[in-house]
């Protein structure tokens, strides 16, 4: 009973770890996928402000997640990574090739163009390839007793590649909607027209792969379509509606904070959607969160340390919000 709990209990922090690397780098990937559609130069320089006081911490919760996997959950290492190198590599490289072309574009003048265009491509790769991961683990990965049993592509497939585009659309709608927040004039009345388009694409395909992921694992059709599951589950896809109007309506209306609100609770939503799915499976669909846990006494040793570390993050992280709240006004301006 204590060992389950204690299992319990780092499902839900590496759970919540990426869930706050989805909605906190999430925006900031968009922002970089819309990057180069901007309505002009000075209009990316406010683009790259609203986000330079708090991105590079924005990722400190994707090493959480991924540290807390391989302490809590040795064997989704094990099996996960060799099923993943390649859009891991990818992902981990446009990561770095993103965060080199934000620092030197502030300092560059002739080349800046080409850092621009690293700045998009490093964001729109790794926006995939995160997306790519998401749909291969969604798909399942074939395992013999603990070790991966597959070949190095089997995450290349319709499915896991519709998923990385899904993925852009949805962070490229989190960006527009955080520069709807943060930014005034032209560049906040032309995220208000992109930010209608992405929303239409985003539906459209949230409703392909929920509709796709059922029939990739029969377990997964039963627990959304089977008496009485049907009914307990039905607020998902309702809320999922509400929430996607509620957020048209605040483009309508010009609100300001309204949609990026409205957009985190979409993801939110897809988050639960992916966890009621795949219940209790750590590595689908045939390794359990407890089948894949560290020992209770490991488990133990590095709770002590997250107790420190999460409420130190999330104070670091709601001040530094707090601090930069204003609007950006031009390249260096806040107010």
């Amino acid at each position: 009973m204590e060992g389950s709990l204690l299992t319990l209990a780092w499902v839900g922090i590496v759970g919540f770890a990426v869930f706050m690397y989805v909605l906190m780098d999430g925006f900031d990937l968009g922002i970089g996928i819309l990057y180069p559609f901007a309505p002009s130069e000075e209009s990316r320089d406010v683009m790259m402000n609203t986000v330079a006081p708090v991105w590079d911490f924005n990722e400190t919760w994707l090493i959480l997640g991924g540290a807390g996997l391989f302490a809590a959950f040795p064997i989704a290492y094990a099996v996960v990574l060799p099923a993943m190198y390649l859009p891991l590599l990818l992902m981990l490289i446009a990561l770095i090739f993103r965060g080199v072309a934000f620092e030197f574009r502030f300092k560059a003048r002739t080349s800046r163009h080409w850092w621009n265009k690293a700045f998009f491509l490093g964001s729109l790769l790794a926006t995939f390839a995160q997306g790519v991961v998401l749909g291969t683990f969604i798909q399942g990965i074939e395992v013999e007793g603990r070790n991966f049993a597959g070949t190095m592509l089997d995450w290349l497939t319709p499915f896991s590649l519709f998923c990385g585009l899904a993925l852009i659309a949805g962070y490229a709608l989190l960006g527009c909607t955080w520069l709807i927040w943060r930014t005034i004039g032209i560049l906040q009345d032309w995220c208000y027209r992109v930010a209608r388009r992405l929303l239409v694409a985003v539906l459209v395909m949230v409703a392909v792969v929920s509709l796709w992921t059922p029939f990739l694992e029969p377990a997964i059709a039963a627990r959304w379509f089977a008496m009485p599951n049907i009914l307990l589950l039905s607020p998902v896809p309702l809320l999922t509606a509400a929430l996607a109007f509620g957020l048209w309506r605040a483009l309508d209306e010009g609100s300001d904070v309204l949609p990026f609100a409205f957009s985190m609770g979409l993801f939110a939503l897809s988050y639960l959607g992916l966890a009621v799915s795949l219940w209790p499976m750590l590595i689908p669909p045939s390794i359990t969160i407890w089948q894949a846990a560290a020992p209770p006494e490991t488990q133990v040793f590095l709770l002590i340390g997250m107790a420190f570390l999460i409420p130190t993050i999330l104070v670091y992280t709601a001040y530094s919000y707090w601090v930069f709240r204003g609007k950006v006004t031009g390249a260096f301006g806040y107010h």
